[in-house]
């Protein structure tokens, strides 16, 4: 049984199959060289003692440093991601408009939203909330990082959702255009439900970008996962630990968001593959003039 060629690239003959394996042996054992001096250069600090890593056996030191961290990166990261969804929604349909005025009002501000760095953001909101005392002093550090999250990822989202919906074969629209639909049935009953398991793994790649980001808060003192770490590693004098245990921590976040995400992807597969057909009828609300649906 033959392999299938790719029409993207030529198949590998023996000699590039030889080579790929030498370069791959190659960055493995980079890899695992660097990592192994790292281990050495850290071992002879004394950064593997016990007494670097029994603090963080005792509850008294998640309940004052790593908990409180960790609720403001959830905290943050969850908010930010809900409504920057919201917003990336609204904004990549939008951006599809008919209306020339509404289309170019829409791009101008994703653009602008995409080109400023979220820190310049953060710091810039931080201040504005600041100087005219928008929110109470508790929540200001909070409602800068969120208001930064949200306006960056959100104009990203937009336009993983425009090239999303652009992505489906226009036959799709034309049809549901020539059945009646409406421009909101349209995008609602057939462009998004496709579009959201194209998009769904950019979209993940989005979220893990605004759950990191959170850590960016540190410059205004927002309470956050990578600031209590560096609390307790001077408290303690075992920064490095201290760093190892949160990037340890926001690994397995990333990585349980990546899984969950992934099992939600195959799901939505799975029931395109075996939904039923909707019934025209219990969608149309406009036929064309003379045609009954409802006529067998």
């Amino acid at each position: 049984m033959t392999k299938r060629a790719s029409v993207l690239f030529d198949a590998p003959g023996p000699k590039a199959r030889v080579r790929n394996f030498i370069y791959s042996v190659v960055v493995v054992v980079a890899v695992l060289a660097g990592g192994v001096w790292l281990f050495l250069q850290f071992q002879d600090k004394g950064q593997f003692t016990a007494d670097k890593w029994r603090p963080f056996t005792e509850a008294a030191i998640w309940e004052t440093y790593l908990l409180p961290g960790i609720k403001g990166t959830l905290v943050a990261a969850v908010l930010s991601i809900v409504f920057a969804l919201i917003v990336g929604m609204i904004f990549g349909i939008l951006r599809l408009s008919d209306h020339r005025t509404m289309r170019g009002f829409a791009g101008t501000l994703v653009e602008v939203a995409r080109s400023i760095p979220v820190l310049i953001l953060m710091i810039f909101l931080y201040a504005i909330f600041s100087e005219y005392k928008v929110f109470d002093t508790s929540q200001r550090t909070l409602a800068a990082v969120v208001t930064a999250l949200t306006i960056y990822n959100g104009s990203v989202i937009a336009e993983i959702v425009r090239a999303g919906i652009r992505s489906l074969p226009k036959g799709q629209s034309e049809a549901a255009v020539a059945l009646g639909m409406r421009k909101n049935q349209l995008m609602r009953l057939v462009l998004l439900p496709q579009a959201v398991t194209a998009m769904l793994p950019a979209l993940v790649s989005q979220m893990v970008v605004a759950l990191k980001d959170t850590a960016l808060g540190y410059l205004i003192l927002y309470t956050e996962l990578v600031r209590s770490s560096f609390q307790m590693g001077a408290a303690l004098q075992n920064t490095i630990p201290a760093l190892l245990v949160a990037g340890v921590i926001m690994i397995a976040f990333n990585s349980a968001l990546t899984v969950l995400a992934t099992k939600l992807e195959q799901r939505l597969r799975t029931r395109k593959k075996g939904g039923a057909v909707v019934a025209a009828d219990s969608i149309l609300t406009d036929a064309a003039p003379g045609v009954d649906l409802t006529q067998k």
